[in-house]
């Protein structure tokens, strides 16, 4: 016996103390290669592990899924499943909304096979994955800005997949979320009587978010912050752009109330950048 335990440590090699028990080293040795015997025995042929992760997904057991992609490229590196386990994995990860997760895999996906035919769809989960992390205006728009920037390089990338289709409409709702929180902090700022402050929020909407849907309240708030500063003629100008890109819109009935109040009236200035910025109502 003592010379098959020897020949066996040999086979299976660990440091053997002289103190140890006999059966201890017995115990010892058979649990170590058992233990080897059954990582082997975990290997599985590549369309096993892969149909396992689909069945997974089929189910929604999204993070096992994706768990499941992942042990698809640890067993099999070099297979093209293995390939298509990653961008795979990377879908399950954004559909258990684990997004910093999805969007980790995505990119590796991206680094890895940059020629690969599912890279538009890496660099759509990429940008899903920030994009339905938006968050309401009152809060910080870091990955605001960060879905605008993902959507933009693959709409550049790819213009002409469904992907950039879905990603334009979706940047023009991020600028508007965007344009959004500017107002937040401008009204705000406006409350306060911080008319400067107030002024260059509602700038940053017109001169930056032009198409969104801010832009006739950010007209008649520059309208009321540049009366309140006694800045007449920008105000008249605000006014005057406003009623002229959206008369029929109620924030140009109260710009208009505004300026009738003070004996004043919308006027166009081509001293003013507000009118530099639109298309001038008197050329």
């Amino acid at each position: 016996m003592l010379d098959f335990i020897v020949a066996a440590a040999n086979y299976c090699p660990m440091k053997i103390s002289a103190k140890f028990p006999f059966m201890a080293l017995l115990l010892l040795f058979l649990s170590a290669c058992a233990s080897d015997q059954a990582a082997l025995q975990q290997e599985e042929p590549v369309e096993v592990l892969y149909n396992k992760a689909l069945n997974e997904l089929e189910a929604g057991s999204y993070i096992k899924a994706a768990q499941a992609f992942d042990e698809v490229e640890r067993q099999h590196p070099y297979s093209v499943w293995a390939t298509k386990a990653q961008i795979m994995g990377a879908y399950a990860w954004y559909q258990a909304n684990k997004y910093d997760d999805a969007i980790l895999a995505a990119e590796r996906f991206i680094k890895l096979h940059p020629g690969h035919r599912d890279a538009p769809y890496a660099y759509y989960l990429v940008a899903i994955s920030y994009y339905e992390q938006i968050s309401d205006v009152g809060r910080d728009q870091k990955l605001t800005q960060l879905a605008l920037d993902a959507l933009r390089e693959l709409v550049k990338r790819y213009p002409d997949t469904e992907y950039a289709r879905d990603a334009k409409l979706k940047i023009d709702l991020t600028l508007d979320h965007l344009a959004g929180k500017e107002m937040a902090i401008g009204r705000y700022y406006l409350r306060q009587k911080r008319y400067v402050g107030a002024i260059n929020r509602f700038r940053t909407v017109i001169e930056k978010y032009q198409t969104t849907t801010h832009v006739p309240e950010a007209l008649e708030r520059l309208t009321e912050a540049y009366l309140a500063l006694g800045v007449d003629k920008e105000a008249q100008a605000a006014a005057a752009v406003l009623g002229y890109n959206y008369p029929g819109s109620e924030w140009y009935a109260d710009a208009y109330a505004l300026l009738t109040g003070k004996n004043l009236r919308p006027k166009a200035s081509e001293d003013s950048w507000i009118s530099r910025l639109f298309k001038n109502p008197f050329s």
